[in-house]
């Protein structure tokens, strides 16, 4: 399966907002960001694609990849 569009949370007039990687249109707006991001995630889980966070000022400050990622961490526990 094709890998989807990277999933946005941004900041929106409305609160905030779930936008696919390019789209000029919102997927999804909420009231809160952990909304948004609760809903990004099951769209970026579904479609084997990114998340980027965004903070109020429009920088990214988190995300996470729910794809085949070929550089995975490598977890020293």
């Amino acid at each position: 399966m094709p890998k989807g569009k990277n999933q946005h949370v941004v900041k929106h007039p409305d609160g905030w907002a779930v936008k696919g990687a390019g789209n000029s249109k919102a997927t999804k707006v909420t009231n809160t960001q952990q909304e948004a991001i609760d809903r990004a995630e099951d769209i970026a889980r579904n479609q084997q694609s990114d998340t980027k966070i965004h903070g109020r000022d429009g920088k990214i400050r988190a995300g996470n990849s729910y794809g085949n990622d070929p550089h995975p961490p490598k977890d020293k526990k």
